[in-house]
C-alpha cells in the first residue's frame, strides 16, 4: 500500500477514536446533574466536587470529612403556600376536632376549623406551637409515624394536585445523588419536626432516618401493658432552626460540613458556621424564581424568607441557584 494512502489511513482512524472519545465525554458529562442546565452555577458545583475528590491536588479533601448538609423545606421540597409539615397540622386538626368539640369556640382551632387563615395568623407563634403539640403529641413514636405515613400518602397539595411527596425537586435529588456517588455523606438538617421529615426521606432523598437532624418534641421512655414505649409529649425540647442548625449539626454529626444548602434565612447560621471552616467549602442556597413551574419568592413572604443570606451571599461566596433559569426540570410528575 502507497505510503499516502498508510498516512491517510491512520489519520482518519485517528480522528474517528477522538471522536469516539468526544462523544464519550459529552455523554458523561451529561449525565453528571441532568436536570441542571450548562452555566456558572452547575459548574461551579462539578468544579468544586471534583477539585476535593482529586487525590493528590491541592484541595483533596478525605471521604472521612465529605460532609454534606441540606435543608429541606424549600430546598428538596416546596414550602408554598404553606410548609407541608403546618398543612399535616391542619389537616390533624381538623381529622381530631370530633373528639374536641371546646375546639369550635376556643383559638387557635376555632380559625382553622373555620378556615380563617387571617385569624390563625392572629395567634401568633404561640398558637402555631399550641396546635403542634395538640396534633403531635400525646402517642407514640410508632404512632406517629404511622399517621404521617397515612397523610403523605392521601394529602394532596392545593396548587399542584399531586401528593406532596412528589413535589421534592429533580436537580437537587441529583445534587444529592451525585455527592454520595463522590465520598459524600449526606444529610438533612431542618427546622421541620424530625419525625414528621424520617418516615418519607428515605424513599424520597435516600437519607435513611439516622442522617435527618430536625426539631423535636420531648419523648419519654414508659411501660404500657409491661410493653416498652416511646411517648411523645406535648412540649418542645429543641428548635432546629437559624443558630439551631449549627448546635444540631455538632451534636449529631460531630464534624462540620464542607458543603451546605438551603433556601432561606433559617439557614443563614448554618451557611455562615459551615462555610467558615478551614479548607474548601461551598455553600448554595435555592432562590424560587420561578412563579410557573413552582413559585416566586424571597424576600417578602411568610415561608422561606429570603433576605439576610441573599444580600451577603456574593461577599461570603455562596451561590445562589436560580431556579427559572438553572433548572431544566423542577418536578418529576410535572413539566
Amino acid at each position: 500500500m502507497p505510503r499516502h494512502h498508510r498516512v491517510s489511513n491512520c489519520f482518519s482512524t485517528l480522528l474517528v477514536i477522538a471522536m469516539l472519545l468526544l462523544t464519550s465525554t459529552m455523554a458523561a458529562a451529561q449525565q453528571v446533574l441532568p436536570s441542571w442546565r450548562d452555566g456558572s452555577t452547575r459548574q461551579a458545583i462539578v468544579d468544586f466536587v471534583q477539585a476535593v475528590t482529586h487525590e493528590g491536588g491541592p484541595k483533596f479533601v478525605a471521604v472521612e470529612d465529605r460532609i454534606a448538609v441540606f435543608d429541606n423545606d424549600g430546598t428538596l421540597w416546596t414550602e408554598h403556600p404553606v410548609y407541608f409539615q403546618f398543612a399535616f397540622i391542619l389537616d390533624r386538626v381538623k381529622a381530631l376536632a370530633p373528639q374536641h368539640p371546646e375546639w369550635k369556640e376556643n383559638e387557635p382551632f376555632k380559625s382553622v376549623l373555620a378556615g380563617d387563615m387571617k385569624g390563625l395568623a392572629a395567634s401568633g407563634e404561640k398558637g402555631i406551637v399550641e396546635l403542634a403539640m395538640e396534633t403531635h403529641g400525646g402517642m407514640t413514636t410508632d404512632e406517629f409515624n404511622a399517621i404521617v405515613t397515612d397523610w403523605f400518602a392521601s394529602a394532596r397539595h392545593p396548587k399542584f394536585k399531586r401528593p406532596y411527596s412528589e413535589l421534592t425537586f429533580v436537580p437537587m435529588r441529583e445534587l444529592l445523588d451525585y455527592l454520595r456517588a463522590n465520598g459524600f455523606k449526606t444529610y438533612i438538617v431542618s427546622g421541620g419536626g424530625v419525625e414528621f421529615m424520617r418516615p418519607m426521606t428515605e424513599k424520597m432523598y435516600g437519607i435513611p432516618p439516622e442522617q435527618v437532624i430536625g426539631s423535636r418534641i420531648a419523648t419519654k421512655y414508659m411501660l404500657k401493658d409491661d410493653k416498652p414505649i416511646l411517648m411523645r409529649e406535648p412540649k418542645v425540647d429543641f428548635v432546629d432552626d437559624g443558630p439551631g442548625k449549627p448546635v444540631g449539626i455538632n451534636a449529631i454529626i460531630g464534624r462540620r460540613p464542607i458543603f451546605v444548602a438551603g433556601n432561606s434565612d433559617g439557614d443563614y447560621e448554618m451557611l455562615r458556621w459551615a462555610t467558615a471552616g478551614d479548607g474548601p467549602r461551598l455553600g448554595v442556597i435555592v432562590h424560587h424564581t420561578d412563579e410557573v413551574r413552582e413559585y416566586a419568592y424571597d424576600r417578602e413572604t411568610h415561608f422561606g424568607k429570603l433576605d439576610k443570606a441573599m444580600t451577603e451571599a456574593s461577599e461570603r461566596g455562596w451561590i445562589l441557584i436560580d431556579m427559572k433559569n438553572d433548572w431544566s426540570k423542577v418536578y418529576d410528575a410535572l413539566p
